[in-house]
């Protein structure tokens, strides 16, 4: 549709969810209540690694209320799927394994006629572990003398492969900047802890959860436990904060699943707030030694990133995924003669790693940015002048990079130009010191060429379905196999489809989250995609209505469709008044088979699947302004920039909120939040977050580069915010605190690490 004809594409419509969200009548599993329930407790390992000897339930099969305990020998045979490391990898591993090993992971489960008799049984639980050595930390599991893990395989390191060659570039660079750069692990920490409630009548299993994509989840869940996929319905519920932690399926959420098979009545769980720093996935954890080769005027000449990433206890749905994209999107927006990549994934006792908002992204944007933030010091030039003559040009684009990526459009070094307009620096004599640092990225957005998944060993399609109705009254249902998560899918959704009809916006409803209504979504609302793929596939269903209401419309009136528009409610002739039908009549008329052309069928209902031919790839650029306390390391964060390209807006209130929702994510990454374990296994009890004391104020400036390869234009922005914030607080501390750049290297920069930088440079 031309950019005249729209009317709710690019308005601020306010998101439909809040209403019911902010007043207490969210569809939250943790509230779900069905009749003749029962309740689950997960028993989670309490050490780091050891063999199961024995598990002693009778006390707790004898305990009051106790209606079924699960243990390994109840589970024989119940597996969830996992990114393959190689040919000689595990492909899949068990829900309750005859090893534990990582604190948190799953051993049994006690399920009772209440949750308190369920908590009271499980503590009458003894399982026999026989300790095994810990192996905690990259170094610790590479070491020549490091306990395996699955001692099979020889070795800890669960792949190993490169991307690319940049030996002959760099030999004959002028300048070489080298750096080994530690990325925190963190914990994605959504308000709303995991949770299922599982019912199974002899027929159909019914799951009840918050997930970010229901038919991946029914999937896993029929896989798992042997059902047909048909015997299987998720009903999903509101997410309450996914963050990508949320887009499969856990141990102990099929071990529900089991209970409720086995029990015939509803069993209900909920994560336990202690429980979520051990068993939902963590994320980041790598180290990146990067070199950057320049020629002497500056220009970039080679990239390379060795990667090494802690894949935790074993390969995760994902598995070593995050760590390939780091080295896919590492040459970000500039040019390079060569780019290159070494990628390996370490097994340790520690809880796995997977997908988590950027997936891979924010790391290697660390990496790249501080490298030439390095650079420019060592070149004594402006970081942005240096960042600038080494951009990718407008017409250069589309443009393969040197890792294979095709950038489909965007204007980098105009956003640069348009950001560092935009910054304001204070100037205040109050004994901290201050910088602005600068961060720009490529975004891949949009996942979901079919065959490129499966030649990048992904265990799905990505392809999206969309069945637009309108009814004989003109109101119009979308139904999607997406998820809402806080993303405003509902909202956007309506947008595109109330544009292409030509109804108002509130005529518009969505639906999903039910796999027995909605069309199939093989991955769901992950990887900035939601819009972007399942828009595609609701402009082409609402296309095609829209095409039968103008086919219907021409019969009636008696002109060509060419003649027709649609406007104010009507399908009308152009430029004669009164030759017009209303909206509403032809509806009608579908419905009741009436005074329709040969050959078209009663009813307006139309389906379309859309497969995106390419990756979407959308862009940033950030700055930072921080004030840093030289005695106690505290950094304050006084002002933060951001001009984004995501494409075409569909709704630029909801991109705002996401990408300042992601900023404040990426900021925590910088400065505060860490997953860290002691020697022996046991992870840290306290996890820092940023809150609303500690976030900036964030402006927001967008550039609209529509991408050639969507339906509508538009491109992903979910994961946008946090790939360039960490980098750009990293590179504002460096500035402020020049006599230790070299040492910005880890996240997260607290004030104890920075102030220990300090003192001992100092020294």
């Amino acid at each position: 549709m031309s950019a005249e004809k729209r009317r709710h594409v690019g308005s601020p419509a306010p998101r439909r969810e809040d209403a019911r969200l902010i007043t207490g009548r969210g569809r939250f599993v943790s509230a779900v209540r069905l009749p003749d329930s029962v309740h689950a407790v997960v028993l989670r390992s309490e050490v780091a690694h050891g063999r199961v000897r024995g598990c002693d339930v009778g006390k707790a099969r004898a305990a009051a209320g106790v209606v079924d305990v699960i243990t390994v020998e109840d589970a024989r045979g119940v597996e969830l799927p996992c990114s393959s490391l190689g040919p000689d990898r595990p492909t899949h591993y068990p829900v309750l394994d005859d090893v534990v090993r990582y604190v948190g992971q799953p051993t049994a489960v006690v399920v009772a006629e209440t949750a308190a008799a369920a908590q009271d049984a499980a503590a009458l639980v003894d399982v026999d572990i026989e300790p095994l050595p810990p192996v905690v930390g990259l170094e610790t599991a590479m070491e020549p003398e490091a306990a395996l893990l699955y001692p099979e395989w020889g070795t800890n390191v669960g792949t190993d492969f490169p991307v690319g060659d940049v030996a002959a570039a760099t030999a004959v660079a002028e300048h070489v900047v080298e750096m080994t750069f530690r990325l925190a692990r963190v914990a994605p920490r959504p308000m709303e802890p995991r949770g299922v409630v599982a019912d199974y009548d002899g027929e159909t299993l019914t799951v009840r959860t918050g997930t970010q994509a229901p038919h991946f989840v029914r999937d896993q869940v029929a896989g798992a436990l042997g059902l047909a996929v048909n015997a299987v319905r998720v009903l999903g519920c509101d997410v309450g904060g996914g963050f990508g932690a949320k887009e499969h399926v856990y141990p102990d959420e099929v071990l529900i699943c089991l209970a409720a098979v086995r029990l015939r009545r509803p069993v209900s769980w909920s994560e336990a707030p202690g429980d979520h720093l051990t068993a939902t996935l963590h994320a980041r954890d790598a180290a990146h030694r990067g070199r950057l080769a320049l020629a002497a005027d500056g220009r970039f000449v080679a990239l390379h990133c060795d990667i090494i990433g802690d894949l935790g206890a074993h390969s995760s749905n994902v598995g070593p995924g995050p760590l390939a994209v780091s080295a896919l999107l590492s040459p970000g927006p500039y040019r390079f003669d060569a780019v290159g990549a070494r990628v390996r994934g370490v097994v340790t006792t520690t809880t796995p790693t997977g997908s988590y908002r950027g997936f891979g992204q924010p790391e290697v944007t660390w990496t790249r940015e501080r490298l030439i933030d390095e650079a420019a010091r060592l070149l004594r030039v402006d970081p942005v002048d240096l960042r600038l003559r080494n951009m990718i040009d407008p017409h250069e684009v589309p443009v393969m990079t040197g890792m294979g990526q095709a950038y489909d459009s965007g204007d980098y070094a105009d956003g640069l130009r348009k950001l560092r307009d935009q910054v304001r620096s204070r100037h205040v004599e109050d004994g901290r010191r201050r910088g602005v640092g600068y961060s720009c990225h490529v975004e891949m957005t949009g996942v979901g060429p079919s065959k490129a998944m499966k030649t990048d060993g992904y265990m799905a399609g990505g392809f999206e379905n969309a069945v637009v109705r309108m009814e004989p009254d003109a109101s119009v249902v979308v139904h999607t196999g997406l998820a809402g998560m806080g993303q405003g899918i509902e909202t956007t959704l309506a947008q595109l489809a109330a544009d292409e009809l030509g109804v108002p916006l509130d005529h518009v409803r969505v639906v999903l989250g039910d796999t027995a209504v909605t069309p199939y979504s093989p991955i769901g609302s992950i990887a900035s995609r939601s819009l972007a793929v399942g828009g595609g596939a609701l402009i082409h269903a609402a296309t095609a209505l829209r095409d039968k209401l103008l086919t219907i419309a021409a019969h009636q009136l008696e002109v060509a469709t060419g003649d027709l528009e649609i406007a104010d409610g009507t399908v009308r002739v152009h430029g004669v008044p009164g030759a017009e039908v209303a909206i509403v009549d032809l509806a009608t008329s579908a419905w009741r088979g009436w005074d329709l052309p040969d050959g078209v069928r009663p009813g307006l209902e139309e389906q379309a699947t859309y497969d995106p031919p390419a990756y979407l790839y959308s862009s940033g650029a950030h700055a930072a302004a921080v004030a840093v306390d030289p005695l106690t390391g505290a950094v304050e964060i006084e002002g933060f920039w951001v001009v984004n390209d995501s494409g075409v807006l569909v709704n630029p209130a909801i991109v705002d909120g996401q990408i300042r929702g992601g900023v404040v994510q990426g900021i925590g990454m910088a400065l505060y939040e860490q997953v860290s374990y002691a020697p022996d296994g046991q992870p840290s009890a306290t996890y820092d977050l940023p809150t609303a004391v500690e976030a900036p104020d964030i402006d927001i400036v967008h550039q609209q580069t529509p991408s050639p390869v969507t339906p509508g234009g538009s491109k992903g922005v979910g994961e946008s915010g946090t790939i360039s914030s960490p980098a750009a607080v990293g590179n504002a501390i460096a500035a402020a605190l020049p006599e230790i750049a070299d040492l910005i290297t880890a996240t997260p920069l607290t004030p104890q690490v920075l102030q220990r930088m300090l003192t001992d440079r100092n020294r």
